[in-house]
């Protein structure tokens, strides 16, 4: 229901809030980058339940280091999330809006105090079909058949990021496949990533459930130590297109001037 911006609107403040701030884009060789928020919101003077008759745009940046200080960091383990739900069936889980954040606060913070840095939802409606992470979008790697296989639900926000990766992975040979992923499925992958903005890939050692008795099911993924090849590949390929190293054969950058 909010209007879309603009393409030429929206580029034209990309463009103009990064010359604004060019003095805090990190140096080249610092691993940092100036990372961008847009926020669109409803700014009409309006108190009931309706659509707004006015929207603003909202573009905030601020410099940020290395995610992985010195390269990727090591697998971590995920918890597989019964309790909660990420998202409805017929909901706004495939909007970027608050709300679906809101949503994991709690699960996630019971997650790390069992030990589990990132938790993955399944879908509400059945709880055995793979979703996507907190924050982050699933998607496994079956290397001997070189596939790339994420979810496709109406409840899983669409990831650039993951766009991307899918078209690398498309560019290394690999099969791209959107669809159910049951719970069971998870055997067939040897890598596993949550994927976003910032971090660009999370390498994930293992996912464990837990039953409503408490038995335990662990999901592992290579060694649990170190990061997976593909893994590492994809990394490394939007990571050179982002500092320049590597051909932007995509056309994904954009000059600012």
């Amino acid at each position: 229901m909010m209007p879309p911006v603009p393409h030429d609107v929206f580029l034209k403040a990309v463009n103009d809030v990064v010359k604004d701030n060019i003095a805090y884009v990190p140096p080249y060789g610092s691993g940092g980058a100036l990372y961008l928020r847009p926020l669109l919101f409803g700014s009409g003077p309006r108190i009931g339940l309706q659509p707004a008759d006015e929207y603003t745009l909202v573009i905030m940046v601020i410099p940020v280091g290395d995610y992985y200080k010195g390269g990727l960091a090591a697998p971590v383990n995920g918890l597989i999330i019964d309790d909660f739900d990420r998202a409805a069936p017929r909901g706004v889980g495939a909007v970027k809006v608050a709300g679906n954040y809101a949503a994991d606060l709690l699960p996630n913070m019971l997650g790390k105090k069992k030990g589990f840095p990132i938790g993955l939802y399944l879908d509400a409606a059945t709880h055995t079909l793979i979703e996507e992470f907190s924050t982050s979008n699933f998607i496994g790697i079956d290397n001997e058949n070189k596939k790339y296989i994420t979810p496709r639900s109406r409840s899983v926000l669409p990831s650039i990021t993951n766009k991307s990766l899918m078209d690398i992975a498309k560019d290394e040979g690999f099969e791209v496949v959107q669809g159910d992923i049951r719970v069971e499925e998870l055997d067939q992958f040897d890598e596993v990533v949550a994927c976003g903005t910032a971090v660009v890939v999370t390498p994930i050692g293992s996912l464990t459930r837990f039953s409503p008795e408490g038995e335990e099911t662990k999901y592992s993924f290579g060694d649990g130590k170190d990061v997976g090849e593909t893994t590492m590949k994809l990394y490394n390929r939007v990571r050179g297109v982002q500092t320049g190293d590597a051909e932007d054969k995509f056309g994904w950058n954009f000059k600012v001037q």
